[in-house]
């Protein structure tokens, strides 16, 4: 009775669960750093780590919904990362043009990659771990193995720059009031559709509760220098995955894709041009990684993006997203994210040696993996 009562908890609660799960990283960090990890500058720094993998995970988590995998996007991510280096310091592009470059190019590999998925029949696993092999020797081939720097200031400006404490202060006004919209116009479409409501107390919490959570997160940001321009993309991404997952046909198509490959087809669904999309977006997603990662680096690195696969895959598997596909946020996805980058900040700032450091990683990953495990046996 109570291991059914603690796999209820994790289905009902996961979201919740992880957010606790945040909160006791941080205090145990701050505590074994004598309060050095919940200062200003680190969490902005955290922050500002995190958005790369956060960016990777928000393609990542469509990939896994959908029933696919694909291994190769931390060498992706050097591959674009170290064109735009090339781009701009060995040829001379202005960053604008090679921003649109490099983002079109990710695209184009991530198509490509989807292709030999639908189109060729060749398992996603097969193609991503041969991407993370091919991306990988094409870096250290147009970056000779060596690194290119300096990069423009205005690519640099993209991973380094901070956004003026007013306009932050506008942006978070305009996401607490979106979020009460949404709240209101989610709840009249439950009631038309005579489905069960919260209560209006829980909803109107909740929104409180996200306000007090931005309110504290400009404040503390606000005290350093700003809100890093890389978090406030990743948010703007977060806004228009969510959007693209739980509003749009195509989002729908994804989940049945994922959750009943075989009905969705005989539904009439283009099963390939859903995979085709879902590619696609992992492509783009590498190519704004890679470009956030060489402006926060200022250079072109051959070893940059390296394990950022793994990275992505546990933070989407930490946020929710299940292995048997068909489920998943892209929230979730991002909060796992923070896990991950909040461990990888903390045990750095308490000097744990690096093979600790990948030890306490894989297990986290595959404690989320046994957690979905439970979550699938009590569904079923």
């Amino acid at each position: 009775m109570q291991t059914q009562y603690i796999q209820q908890l994790f289905v009902r609660y996961k979201i919740l669960a992880l957010l606790l799960a945040v909160a006791v990283i941080w205090i145990f960090f701050n505590k074994f750093t004598d309060g050095a990890f919940m200062t200003p500058r680190n969490l902005s720094n955290l922050l500002r780590q995190m958005a790369i993998t956060g960016m990777l995970a928000c393609g990542m988590v469509f990939v896994i919904i959908s029933g696919e995998i694909d291994l190769s996007v931390g060498s992706l991510l050097g591959l674009l990362g170290g064109v735009a280096a090339v781009l701009t310091v060995n040829m001379g592009w202005h960053t604008w043009p090679a921003i649109a470059a490099v983002m079109a190019l990710g695209m184009a590999i991530g198509l490509f990659n989807g292709f030999l998925v639908t189109r060729l029949r060749i398992p996603s696993f097969i193609v991503g771990l041969g991407g993370m092999l091919a991306f990988r020797g094409v870096l250290q081939g147009i970056t000779h193995s060596k690194t290119i720097a300096p990069v423009s200031d205005d690519l640099v400006y993209l991973g380094q720059g901070y956004v003026p404490a007013t306009l932050s202060t506008l942006l978070g006004v305009l996401i607490v009031v979106a979020v009460a919209v949404l709240t209101v116009l989610r709840r009249r479409r439950r009631k038309q559709l005579a489905i069960q409501l919260l209560p209006a107390w829980a909803d109107a919490l909740k929104v409180v509760a996200i306000a007090g959570v931005i309110a504290g997160f400009l404040v503390t940001l606000n005290g350093y220098g700003g809100v890093p321009l890389p978090v406030i993309i990743l948010i703007g991404l977060l806004a228009v995955f969510t959007y693209l997952g739980s509003q749009t046909v195509i989002g729908r198509h994804i989940y049945a894709v994922g959750g009943n490959l075989e009905a969705t087809r005989l539904s009439g669904v283009n099963v390939t041009r859903v995979k085709l999309v879902v590619f696609g977006l992992m492509g783009l997603m590498c190519a704004f990684a890679g470009l956030i990662n060489t402006a926060r680096l200022a250079a072109g690195s051959p070893s940059a993006g390296t394990n950022g696969e793994l990275d992505a895959i546990a933070a989407c598997f930490i946020g929710g997203a299940s292995m048997r596909g068909g489920s998943g946020t892209v929230h979730g996805a991002l909060i796992g994210a923070l896990v991950m980058a909040s461990l990888d900040n903390g045990m750095s700032m308490m000097d744990v040696d690096s093979y600790w450091q990948l030890i306490v990683k894989g297990t986290i990953l595959v404690l989320a993996v046994w957690v979905d495990v439970l979550s699938g046996t009590q569904r079923d």
